[in-house]
């Protein structure tokens, strides 16, 4: 590493949630900033040179350095994707959908960069998280994100009322997702599972054409119509 170089820096690009034009999610400084990056690093090269498409990228992707995060994150690995700015250049790290580094790959990469004094730039845009607890009327004020419940019925009921639970005593907004094919069965459990008086907000296909999003307690979702949510993105809230 050449210390007499000035580094680049690293911007957070978001992108869309769907498939919509940048101009319906992102700041036209953040579309210019992103437009004259030509270095990034990625979680799929395939899916983000479709993104940079929808973003109006004016340089040909053939010639734009697109590199895919590492399975094994290793310091020698993240400095060499990370050798762009080392070398003088601003770079771009971009998720599969939203914000990079939220519930998605590329926090070791930031920090990381925080490490080798690169300056991390976030840049304004989607958050299918933020979306979702600003349009559930749940509490704003306490709230956790938890990923991925386990997949096994019976853990993840457990960790359901666990969720629960701690959302009763803590007033704190549970967020959770799960792979669009299994949306149905996370949807069955939480009326099983829960309790009556628990509020439950359930928002699909945040941002697109499809967007839905619906807020009531568990009692009124037993009553209620299922919404389509197989092979949708959506996340789950609930607050006890």
């Amino acid at each position: 590493m050449n210390d007499d170089v000035t580094r680049g820096a690293l911007y957070l690009v978001p992108v869309s949630l769907g498939n919509a034009p940048w101009e319906h999610f992102l700041p036209q400084q953040v579309q210019r900033i992103a437009a004259g990056l030509r270095h990034f690093v990625v979680e799929n090269a395939k899916t983000a040179r479709a993104q940079l498409k929808l973003l109006d990228f004016p340089a040909a992707l053939r010639d734009t350095d697109i590199r895919e995060l590492p399975r094994e994150e290793s310091p020698a690995a993240l400095d060499a994707l990370l050798a762009p700015a080392l070398g003088g250049h601003d770079m771009g790290l971009m998720s599969e959908a939203g914000c990079p580094a939220v519930a998605d790959p590329g926090a070791r990469l930031v920090a990381r960069a925080h490490a080798l004094g690169i300056r991390v730039v976030p840049l304004v845009g989607p958050s299918s998280i933020l979306l979702a607890l600003m349009a559930s009327g749940l509490n704003g004020q306490s709230f956790a994100f938890h990923g991925y419940l386990p997949v096994a019925e019976a853990e993840r009921d457990a960790r359901l009322r666990a969720l629960e639970d701690e959302s009763r005593r803590q007033q704190c907004t549970q967020i959770f997702i799960e792979t669009p094919y299994r949306n149905d069965r996370m949807l069955d459990a939480l009326l099983r599972v829960c309790r009556a008086e628990t509020r439950l907000c359930v928002a699909r296909d945040l941002t697109t054409a499809d967007e839905w999003v619906a807020s009531r307690s568990i009692a009124q979702w037993r009553k209620a119509p299922h919404p389509e949510l197989a092979r949708h993105p959506a996340l789950f809230l609930l607050l006890a």
